[in-house]
């Protein structure tokens, strides 16, 4: 089936492509000349490194093959869906912008009138019509070697996909490269104690250290988290896209987190595929507390984590009962827990609010609708009974590093006491 689903998904790859480089290459150039040339080429080696992109991250080959085939794969990736849906959007506008160019055709200029101009005959020192002589096209005839109306449409179609694409691309990993803004959300909790009015935690998910993010991203993460002065820290899974010893130097900045309260974390999906038993280590030693279905009992209030659905291929799936089991009920409790999906549990277990990500916000436009159909909550802040659930778009990106639509962010979250 694996193989089956393999084939099916690089047929459906190859007739997109080759849909993207008929309207954007063929339409739009004539014969086999450089332009051709040079399309045909981007069409041809574009989706052979975007698949050696993913099949080398996911098959967790050696780190400097994956970063080398990252960038210019990921892009690619993100590049040829946004060409995909400006090239669509433009299959409507093509008939209405041919009929806007189209122009009656002028008359072929002839030597002689009226009924000897329509019929392209010539008139050679004759006076009568008997004289008439059948004439060749003179040099004012249009020449086939002009671009037709078909070609002119093409271009600009093709030109307006090509810079709408580009620009989307580029200002979305922009966004990301630049790093995570700030967010600020207010949550009230009925059980919150009037001393713990305004308490302030940092939540950050979906980092994605890999062959695209590295130290760098991970310094900027981190500096962002530390200007706000948090009283607690909270990463919620997917910090890595890669082994303890490939990306642990782009991990070390974490060691820097700096909160009242310390930093705590719990596990994502990605950490399942890197080896979650050696990161969870690995982060421990810099300085986080992981949460692998625990509690800790703050001052205030309770602060539980569970594993990520991810880990129960491995036995170390979630447990809320070994998490949330035999607290204090009158107590508020916060709760980490990468997914959202998650939530349904939670509220079983009387939780007052669950932290997660996994989501992106759909990262790419309209990945936010894939999302949803998933996730009961995509982003932002939302309720389900008495349970409130706030999910994070994520720092960092996974696969193309870029985001449309879905910016990144560190979201301070301020839990208010009804009771101030």
């Amino acid at each position: 089936m694996i193989i089956v689903f393999a084939l099916v998904a690089l047929a459906v790859v190859a007739g997109l492509d080759w849909y993207l480089w008929r309207r954007l290459v063929r339409d739009t150039t004539t014969g086999w000349g450089p332009a051709r040339r040079l399309g045909t080429a981007a069409f041809v080696i574009g989706p052979v490194l975007m698949l050696g992109a993913l099949f080398t991250e996911v098959g967790h080959a050696p780190f400097p093959l994956q970063r080398t085939l990252a960038w210019p794969g990921f892009l690619w990736m993100a590049l040829s869906l946004y060409l995909l849906l400006a090239v669509v959007a433009g299959e409507v506008i093509r008939p209405l912008l041919s009929r806007l160019l189209q122009r009656p055709e002028p008359e072929r200029p002839v030597r002689g009138a009226g009924l000897y101009r329509i019929c392209g005959y010539r008139r050679v020192g004759a006076t009568s019509p008997h004289d008439e002589q059948p004439s060749q096209p003179t040099e004012t005839t249009p020449s086939h070697s002009n671009p037709t109306r078909r070609l002119i449409v093409s271009r600009i179609v093709g030109g307006a996909a090509a810079t709408a694409a580009l620009t989307t691309v580029g200002l979305g990993t922009y966004g990301v490269i630049r790093g995570p803004r700030v967010k600020r959300v207010t949550v009230p909790l009925a059980k919150l104690p009037r001393a713990a009015h305004g308490y302030r935690i940092a939540v950050v998910s979906d980092i994605h250290l890999g062959p695209i993010l590295g130290r760098g991203f991970a310094q900027r993460v981190v500096d962002t988290i530390n200007a706000t002065q948090p009283d607690l820290i909270a990463v919620v899974g997917d910090l890595v896209d890669g082994s303890v010893k490939d990306l642990g130097p782009a991990a070390a900045p974490l060691a820097q987190l700096s909160a009242r309260h310390g930093a705590y974390f719990v596990t994502g999906n990605h950490e399942y595929f890197s080896g979650a038993a050696q990161w969870v280590e690995e982060v421990r030693r810099l300085g986080l507390r992981p949460l692998e279905n625990a509690r800790a009992e703050l001052d205030r209030f309770d602060l539980a984590g569970v594993n990520d659905i991810a880990g129960e291929s491995t036995g170390q799936g979630p447990d809320f009962n070994r998490a949330l089991g035999g607290r204090d009920p009158d107590r508020a409790c916060v709760l980490l827990a990468h997914q959202p999906v998650q939530i349904h549990e939670a509220v079983r277990h009387h939780v007052d609010l669950q932290l997660s990500g996994h989501t992106h916000g759909g990262q790419l436009w309209p990945g936010n609708l894939i999302a949803a159909a998933a996730n009961p909550t995509v982003a932002g802040l939302d309720r389900y009974g008495d349970t409130q659930l706030y999910v994070s778009r994520g720092a960092g990106a996974w696969g193309p590093p870029t985001r449309v639509w879905a910016p990144s962010d560190i979201t301070v979250v301020e839990l208010a006491s009804k009771q101030a």
